[in-house]
């Protein structure tokens, strides 16, 4: 079997690991953070969304944007930048807003989905399912505009055997009573079972964990990746601050970093980080929370109880690199919760997070081969890496196991520039 380095310790970089010491192969993992998961991995929304993908690049978007941007409190900020990237993947976004491009895309996130869940579901080891506050409530998607809301049912009426199930104000209130806390008045809802939450940053550590213990994995390296090592058409070793890192294949999991070092081999990854922001509130005795998964449709924020806290998740700001936490962002958060759930949590105690999700375009990861022979991608996932990290996992441990994919992977891979 082959020896194969990982570079990047969230979410999709350790289930690749795990992946691949399945299967046999010997495997290291290296992070430059101090420990796993301080990345988009860290305190994001932690739906495991497997039915509701529809990319952010819907045919509706661009003439939401200009009403978002000029909202205080809306789901979107942008701030230009001199910046080949941002300006090139912002065209490129808008040519995926289209209709059919959309329809396609999300059919094809659908199956990842699918795939994603029955590859958790095979997750056997009991230590990496516990203390992870995993739970499968369901997801509610509420609606506040009627004309909306009649869009989506009516497109749900047309899908024989969907799961999913249109219920009005009344039937949403029932099924997830603290939203009767609330004054928003709801035109309806989209509920899904089925759908899980758990704790993305416990199940990070609980699989390094894991890993450090499976007897094909060789450790983890704390260094900062900062180039490779080329010998022909291939890649011989990684170069890094602790020295260089020889290996016989490669998988790129970086997130926003990957851009960067993929970039000096000639592969230009259409990356770009989408900015995010949570807020985790402690529950105690005289809380209500939600104990469905809640997504507000028009306000793009989700509500999730992970454990004892309320996690409160949203935002699309494309402002570059800038990790910095906006003050007026987190009070926009904050007014929101305390309108939608009054009595969901502590939000006086909300520990405040903002992150980094590296999306495509289009919306779709990029998974699989490049044009060097032994460098894979497992890159792009945007705000939906812990839902897909266990299907993309699998992907690039049976490719590069000499087997085919498991998923069709039309439209999930790189692209010639």
């Amino acid at each position: 079997m082959k020896h194969v380095v990982v570079i990047g310790g969230g979410v999709v970089g350790l289930t690749s690991a795990w992946a691949l010491a399945e299967r046999g192969h010997e495997v290291t993992l290296i992070e430059r953070g101090r420990e796993v998961a301080l990345g988009a991995s860290h305190a994001n929304g932690g739906q495991l969304s497997y039915r509701y993908v529809s990319p952010l690049a819907d045919e509706g978007v661009p003439l939401k944007a200009l009403r978002w941007l000029l909202d205080p409190d809306g789901p979107l900020r942008f701030k230009p930048e001199a910046s080949w990237q941002q300006w090139s993947w912002m065209l490129a976004f808008l040519r995926a807003c289209r209709g059919p491009v959309n329809r396609r895309m999300t059919e094809r996130l659908l199956a990842l989905g699918a795939f994603s869940q029955s590859a958790f579901g095979r997750l056997n080891d009991a230590t990496l399912l516990s203390d992870i506050a995993l739970r499968a409530p369901g997801k509610l998607v509420v609606y506040r505009k009627a004309e909306e809301f009649a869009r989506v049912a009516g497109r749900l009426r047309t899908q024989p055997g969907a799961q999913e199930r249109a219920l009005n104000h009344d039937e949403c209130v029932a099924l997830e009573p603290a939203l009767g806390d609330s004054d928003t008045q709801m035109a309806g809802g989209i509920f899904t079972p089925g759908e899980a939450v758990a704790d993305c940053k416990q199940f990070c550590l609980r699989l390094a964990e894991a890993l450090k213990a499976h007897p094909n994995f060789r450790g983890i390296v704390t260094a900062e990746v900062q180039g490779f090592v080329q010998l022909g058409a291939n890649i011989a070793a990684v170069k890094t601050g602790a020295g260089q890192i020889g290996a016989d294949q490669f998988v790129l999991a970086a997130g926003l970093q990957s851009r960067s070092l993929a970039a000096p081999l000639g592969i230009k990854l259409p990356l770009y980080p989408l900015k995010g922001y949570s807020l985790t509130a402690p529950i105690t005795a005289e809380h209500r929370p939600p104990e469905v998964s809640v997504t507000d449709f028009e306000k793009k924020i989700l509500y999730a109880r992970i454990g004892d806290q309320l996690r409160v998740a949203a935002m699309v700001d494309l402002v570059g690199e800038d990790e910095s936490i906006d003050p007026s962002r987190i009070a926009s958060l904050q007014r929101a919760v305390r309108a939608t759930f009054p009595k969901a949590a502590d939000y006086d105690r909300a520990v405040a997070w903002a992150g980094l999700r590296p999306a495509t375009p289009s919306g779709a990861p990029i998974v699989g081969a490049t044009p060097v022979s032994n460098l894979w991608l497992n890159v792009g996932h945007g705000a939906l890496g812990f839902t897909f990290s266990f299907a993309t996992a699998d992907i690039v441990a049976e490719l590069i196991s000499g087997r085919t994919s498991p998923v069709a992977l039309d439209g999930l891979q790189l692209q010639a520039a």
